[in-house]
């Protein structure tokens, strides 16, 4: 079984001691950490990679954070943003909530305390997305058909000719979708990635190979083949069934 992929964190923050701890404490908690000074690198990693959340100070030397993330709104950069400074202001924390702002945690401050409010952060991320399981799929789209199984949207499962149900995760069912939905012609990397995770995501990342091993193994358990899902050397993959099942 394939580990779950780790969050990718963006941390701004301008005093490098800090910085420093902040990062050796989020990757013992189990998540990578890009890190930054300034505004303006992180700004143009986001605008060129997927994060899964932006640890942003208020006060840096070239942009505030409320600065930040207005730009980061206004280039349609939707990422879960949590403010980390040493502003006690409420004013300051009403304006960034405000603004899009996820949490607010004031310096200084205990840093299990940090790791819980990403985490918990990054689970309302995941579940605030009303019926969209990932940018491509909604739970009300209805089921379809697949390679002899049928998939539901609504409840994350596949049901198979034996009668087994199968659970599967959002990615997967993206994925699937996708298929689906792009039947005998050549489909980058980049455009399933991007279907899938969105726009933002980082296409280097591993993670979708992860997720295709789980798919062809839930289907091999149950008897059914992902043969017809062919990978094209250098551009990325053609889903080509022999039927359509019904």
């Amino acid at each position: 079984m394939c580990a779950e992929p780790r969050p990718l964190i963006v941390a701004v923050e301008d005093e490098p001691e800090l910085l420093n701890i902040i990062t050796e404490q989020l990757e013992v908690a189990g998540m990578h950490v890009q890190a930054y000074n300034r505004c303006a690198p992180a700004l143009r990693f986001l605008q060129h990679n997927f994060a899964n959340l932006l640890l942003l100070d208020l006060t840096l030397p070239d942009l505030n954070g409320f600065e930040m993330l207005k730009e980061l709104k206004q280039q349609d950069i939707n990422i879960p943003v949590i403010f980390l400074t040493g502003n006690s202001m409420e004013s300051d924390k009403i304006k960034g909530l405000n603004m899009g702002g996820d949490d607010y945690i004031t310096k200084p401050f205990s840093y299990l305390e940090l790791v819980a409010r990403i985490n918990a952060v990054l689970r309302r991320a995941e579940s605030n997305k009303d019926f969209n399981v990932t940018k491509n799929v909604k739970t009300t789209d209805g089921p379809f058909p697949f390679l002899g199984a049928h998939v539901h949207p609504d409840r994350l499962e596949i049901s198979f000719p034996n009668g087994k149900i199968h659970k599967i995760g959002r990615k997967e069912l993206g994925i699937i979708a996708y298929l689906n939905a792009h039947v005998k012609v050549v489909i980058t990397r980049k455009e399933l990635i991007h279907s899938v995770w969105g726009i933002h995501a980082d296409i280097r990342s591993r993670s979708l190979d992860q997720y295709i091993v789980k798919i062809r193994a839930a289907f091999e358990e149950n008897g059914l083949s992902l043969d017809s899902f062919k990978t094209v050397h250098g551009i990325g993959y053609i889903f080509e069934p022999e039927k359509t099942a019904s």
